[in-house]
């Protein structure tokens, strides 16, 4: 893209629209769309499609449907049982995605201070409207600086150890080990890119533009990411390449993100 996903004042243009959503999954936004209402009524602010589908690259059969529902309140853990149930729900209704997940947060988290570089980021550039008042209305403009780097994957190091009872916890086969492959590729190769994103100065959420980006920082690395960006799109579930994420990779990531953006202001 020749403005790498800024505008014309240098700073990140939101991503995805509803226009962009393929015909093949508008029946699943819709129907996701009055599902929430129904479940959520008067306490939901507003809700939200993040990912492929409102980018308009979503794959029939391949691609998840992601949602975000901020809250008018703190979510209970009542609310996010709903939440499951309706993602369940979903997965099995409709063929045309590999499940759903949905986000649950409180409006003030949102547009809190301490979010604002990162859960408010996402809401206000990575999040297409569906439903409510958009809190984007109520978030800054973001440049790709390293603020924006340290408070979005500035915690790498902290989750490396969960990730580990993750893939301990797993079971062994394929199946089970398939969606583990998938996130932690997915979140290595963002924190890679959002690594050097100030320097590349631009913002995609493409995998392999990702990759590459980094690719031309850390040619060292470059293939490693390169794999990880192919395994985001089509994971296998391999336990070689979890071990490889947890032990060579993620802390190489953590400790060079701590040296170049410093580490993320911590969370309660």
């Amino acid at each position: 893209m020749s403005n790498r996903g800024l505008d014309a004042l240098g700073y990140i243009e939101r991503e995805g629209s509803a226009a962009r959503i393929p015909p093949a999954f508008r029946p699943v936004v819709a129907t996701a769309r009055d599902r929430v209402l129904d479940v959520f009524g008067a306490r939901l602010h507003s809700a939200y499609l993040y990912g492929s589908i409102p980018r308009g690259t979503a794959r029939v059969g391949r691609s998840d449907l992601d949602l975000l529902l901020a809250l008018r309140e703190e979510p209970t853990d009542a609310d996010r049982s709903e939440a499951r149930a309706v993602d369940e729900a979903l997965d099995k209704e409709f063929a045309q995605i590999d499940g759903a997940g949905t986000l649950l947060v409180g409006r003030s988290q949102v547009l809190s201070d301490l979010e604002r570089h990162d859960l408010g980021w996402f809401v206000a550039c990575l999040c297409t409207p569906l439903l409510g008042e958009d809190l984007a209305e109520e978030l800054p403009r973001y440049r790709p600086d390293a603020l924006l780097a340290r408070e979005t994957n500035g915690d790498l190091a902290l989750l490396l150890p969960r990730w580990r009872e993750r893939i301990a916890g797993a079971g062994g086969s394929e199946a089970d080990l398939r969606p583990l492959v998938r996130f932690m590729s997915r979140h290595l190769v963002r924190t890679g890119f959002t690594l050097v994103m100030p320097r590349w100065n631009g913002w995609t959420s493409d995998l392999t533009e990702m990759a590459e980006a980094f690719g031309a920082y850390y040619p060292e690395r470059a293939a490693h990411l390169r794999a990880a960006a192919v395994l985001g799109y089509e994971p296998k579930g391999d336990p070689a390449v979890l071990r490889s994420y947890v032990d060579d990779l993620g802390p190489w990531l953590a400790e060079e993100y701590a040296r170049v953006h410093g580490v993320k202001k911590p969370r309660p």
